[in-house]
């Protein structure tokens, strides 16, 4: 089965580049593994001693940057790497202010290429967050007596672990992974189910990452002017369909303040024919004061989402439409925002979580959405109600990172 796996790999690596002709996602992140080796030789000497995370995408970054720090508190001697597989995770890192000596993308893995990349450098620990697993790599690392650990693990019911071809690669991180740390008792019981036994559940660690920022500066110029007096609703990381919400909403309510973080700034233009009228935040500096009847604000800039959410009385999620996926809903969630998303929300167990709280709410379409928003906007008890569950369901959660750290330090 190893071979028809390096078949794979092979097909996969040819799909992405021929498929890097036509989409420029693909196309940086086939660009950029070229520059993976000389990063790591830049970087490390043959002997530093190296903790390295991997994250697909930024989710996963995000979700495991709380455990690379505790560790980085308990190895001060030890250098950090941190891969991606995903453009979109590798962009936003690379951009900003980190703590690893080492940012590059994931080594396509083939063999030869996997071996001469880890033999830049001695790696002590390793961990993948959530779902990222290479064969090779996993292979590699353990002939170099490397700890293996998988954070927040998350197990379902499609992967191909539960497959009759897949019983090879389960066979795989039975020899080589050290633990799986499972988000929840579901995860967990399917794990072992297949025999991976060295297995414990401690929670999803986005929990104790969202909690950190409430103790950080989460001001965002001019937000406070624009909102006023107002309630506010953020549409975080929105896609085509919550943009048809915003659309319903503001034409319903004309004293609530809306505010939009697209998922892709590539779709800023579009949002600024749809709603012509609304200030872009870019732009916002030069119609100081602001004018007490401009509605929409678009946000053409990164890396403010997370603050936006600390403004909000409702937060719109976006992704839950399709299967590109939910994204982070307890980024709002933790500053007692009652959270709106679709209902395509397989792979995000803490969205049943919330709802179960009563602190979020899935819809089916725009209709429903809007219906239940405006509803809210109307019902200040029931706002204030969902609002205090929200953040009740963020504090109740326990400290993954901390029982993380200890099992791996003991």
């Amino acid at each position: 089965m190893s071979f028809l796996y390096n078949i794979f790999v092979n097909l996969l690596i040819l799909g992405m580049k021929v498929f890097s002709w036509f989409n420029d996602k693909t196309k940086k992140g086939v660009e950029g593994r070229k520059q993976s080796l000389e990063v790591v030789k830049a970087a490390f000497s043959k002997i530093d001693k190296v903790i390295w995370m991997h994250a697909a995408s930024l989710g996963e970054y995000e979700q495991g940057l709380p455990v690379l720090e505790k560790l980085k508190e308990n190895f001060p001697g030890h250098k950090i790497l941190i891969t991606f597989f995903s453009p979109s995770g590798y962009e936003n890192v690379i951009k900003k202010k980190h703590m690893a000596d080492a940012v590059c993308y994931l080594p396509f893995d083939k063999k030869s290429t996997v071996k001469e990349f880890i033999s830049q450098f001695h790696t002590e620990l390793f961990f993948t967050v959530k779902y990222d697993y290479w064969y090779n790599l996993l292979s590699e690392l353990k002939k170099q007596n490397t700890r293996i650990y998988v954070v927040s693990a998350l197990f379902y019911e499609r992967q191909s672990f539960f497959t009759s071809y897949g019983k090879w690669f389960v066979k795989q991180l039975k020899a080589d992974v050290d633990w799986f740390f499972h988000q929840t008792p579901f995860s967990l019981a399917l794990a072992k189910s297949v025999g991976l036994v060295q297995s414990s559940v401690t929670g999803d660690t986005r929990f104790d990452r969202v909690r950190q920022l409430r103790n950080r500066n989460n001001h965002v110029d001019y937000i406070a002017d624009f909102i006023g007096e107002h309630r506010a609703i953020v549409f975080g990381s929105s896609w085509q369909e919550e943009e048809k919400i915003v659309a319903i909403i503001s034409q319903k309510n004309y004293t609530v303040k809306i505010i939009i973080a697209p998922h892709d700034l590539k779709r800023v233009t579009h949002l600024k024919q749809l709603f012509p009228d609304a200030l872009l935040y870019s732009e916002i500096h030069n119609q100081q004061p602001l004018a007490n009847n401009q509605q929409l604000l678009i946000i053409n800039s990164i890396g403010l989402l997370s603050k936006l959410y600390s403004y909000a009385d409702i937060a719109v999620v976006g992704g839950g439409f399709h299967e590109a996926g939910l994204h982070n809903i307890l980024e709002a969630a933790t500053f007692g925002v009652p959270v709106v998303f679709g209902n395509q929300y397989r792979k995000n167990p803490e969205a049943d979580a919330l709802i179960s709280m009563n602190g979020g709410k899935s819809v089916e379409d725009k209709s429903q959405a809007s219906e239940f928003i405006l509803f809210l906007l109307n019902n200040e008890e029931v706002l204030n109600e969902m609002s205090e569950n929200a953040r009740k369901f963020v504090d109740e959660n326990p400290n993954s990172t901390e029982m993380i750290i200890k099992k791996i330090l003991s």
